[in-house]
């Protein structure tokens, strides 16, 4: 095949992947169904809309976690939208409920989600606007949901504690434990004969004292302005609400702590980000060269640029390619992969690499493509255990803000050492080309095999491998589909699927958000074992 042969393949592949990836996402903004129509019918904005009328006009949207519960029993999104947009020039942790699922109820992946959000929101100190109407708690799950949903509540009041603003935007029903979170807001803002919050709705209160009342006065707007004191602001409806909302943020005299200047011009990159598209292959076990990755994201070279990607030790570790580059106008490292597999050499370069990063307060990109550590004895007796536990120290005591993104394999001990989501980078998203595991499908089967067979042969029996077929087939069937993006993506061990044609603008969004407070290195990293 020639190189335009093969390119044209990878695009056509990549295109399936992203048209499938909008299919998907496209469920998660339908999920109320024919309550979307009701809902609209009753005078009510959709979540979205709500988030549209916050935002700067203009401005981007950063939807995160839009796949939160794909592939259980609950509609994809989780019956909440999640993201950062910029309010009156603030970027701010919005977190809307979709009445229209379920009418705003919690589920076990709501919650994940909405924790995800807060811890993203307390790392890069982001003040939090909720747009809430929720019925509470997902009852027939509570049993999820009980116990850790308190965790919700504590992470509201720690952030006013933290003097990070959060605001609450009450549009109906926010009953039960949803009512402790305009309660535990430093600004609440409730829409007129709207708005019902309440522990208790009438037919509880009836049953728990036997009194007789009714919404309005036991947990209406009115009431909640005129005599609670729950309630800071009435909003005529849902448009008031909003405005608002926004004029709250603009009286926050709020401005970002970080020490980056604020970048005032870049080159666009050197090579057309379109062409991503035709960088990976339909199979992961085929390397491609990062490098043509780096070069459609980061800024291109200019005044500004001597070289779009400075790369550090090339001639060293060659299977990861390590540098300095910036992004948007922002200095960062990256360490991409570039065979696949990590050596004793690359463990040792990407430790150095990070160390320097955090002398000079520099953030990190980990772009993945990589099956894991090597292993065998020449490898064994070279110290690959000691070399990556050094790489994967380094890492984990690492102070600097971590950006991660999965372009293709995500395998072993190597998304461990590449900043996965266990070592909390302050993002993390896939490509629709990823996949992740402990590793690869067929490897696994292939070991399953290897062990059953020598354990028959260790009881005097005779494997049987036509019978094991059927279970590695299985077994290999079920990890292929565990290690797919949109069933990661579900379980929200990323913020995302993006189209790679995007990870550009998004990474420029995270880095700006990162921007929100100052960048300070680590100044230990405890033992290294040489």
């Amino acid at each position: 095949m020639t190189a335009e042969t093969i390119e044209e393949t990878r695009r056509e592949a990549m295109l399936e992947k992203i048209e499938s990836l909008h299919a998907e996402q496209t469920k998660a903004v339908e999920a109320g169904g024919k309550y979307i129509a009701r809902h609209k019918e009753r005078g009510k904005l959709l979540a979205r809309e709500r988030i549209e009328l916050l935002i700067d006009e203009g401005s981007a949207f950063l939807e995160l976690m839009p796949l939160a519960g794909w592939g259980s029993d609950f509609a994809v999104g989780a019956s909440m939208v999640t993201g950062i947009g910029v309010v009156e020039g603030v970027e701010c942790m919005i977190v809307a409920s979709d009445p229209t699922v379920k009418g705003g109820a919690l589920n076990p992946w709501s919650l994940r989600k909405s924790f995800r959000a807060a811890e993203i929101a307390e790392k890069n100190f982001l003040p939090s606007i909720n747009l809430t109407e929720s019925g509470g708690a997902d009852l027939p799950t509570q049993k999820d949901i009980f116990i850790p949903g308190g965790r919700g509540f504590r992470d509201l009041t720690r952030a006013s504690a933290r003097k990070q603003p959060t605001i609450s935007v009450v549009f109906g029903n926010s009953t039960a434990g949803g009512a402790y979170v305009p309660g535990m807001s430093d600004y609440v803002i409730m829409v007129k004969e709207r708005a019902k919050v309440f522990l208790a709705g009438p037919p509880l209160v009836k049953m728990a004292t036997g009194e007789e009342t009714d919404d309005e006065s036991l947990g209406g707007a009115e009431m909640h302005s005129r005599i609670s004191g729950s309630s800071d602001f009435l909003a005529l409806d849902e448009h008031d609400a909003i405005l608002q909302a926004r004029r709250v943020v603009a009286r926050l005299n709020w401005r970002k702590q970080g020490t980056s200047p604020d970048p005032t011009s870049y080159e666009e990159p050197d090579l057309d980000p379109e062409e991503l598209l035709d960088l990976i292959p339909t199979d992961l076990k085929e390397p491609f060269d990062p490098r043509e990755a780096i070069l459609r994201i980061v800024d291109g070279t200019g005044p500004n640029n001597a070289v779009a990607f400075d790369e550090f030790k090339p001639l060293y570790g060659s299977s990861l390619c390590v540098g300095w580059a910036t992004l948007h106008g922002r200095e960062i490292g990256i360490l991409a992969n570039a065979r696949g597999v990590l050596m004793s050499e690359e463990a040792q370069k990407a430790a150095q690499f990070i160390q320097l990063a955090n002398q000079k307060d520099t953030p990190l990109l980990f772009l993945h493509n990589t099956t894991g550590y090597m292993v065998g004895t020449e490898y064994e007796q070279g110290g690959i255990i000691k070399h990556g536990a050094l790489m994967i120290n380094a890492v984990s005591n690492s102070k600097v803000p971590h950006l991660t993104v999965i372009m293709g394999a995500s395998y072993g001990a190597g998304n461990y050492g590449m900043n996965g989501r266990a070592y909390d980078p302050r993002f993390l998203f896939t490509w629709p080309s990823a996949k992740s595991a402990v590793m690869g499908p067929q490897q696994l089967a292939g070991v399953l095999e290897i062990v059953a067979r020598e354990s028959a042969e260790k009881k005097g029996e005779v494997f049987d491998a036509e019978g094991f077929k059927g279970i590695k087939d299985m077994v290999e069937g079920m990890i292929e589909e565990q290690s797919l993006p949109y069933f990661l993506s579900g379980m929200v061990y990323d913020d995302g699927v993006i189209d790679p044609r995007d990870t550009r603008t998004v990474l420029g969004i995270c880095l700006s958000v990162i921007d929100n407070q100052p960048i300070e290195g680590a100044m230990n990293f405890g033992v290294f074992r040489m």
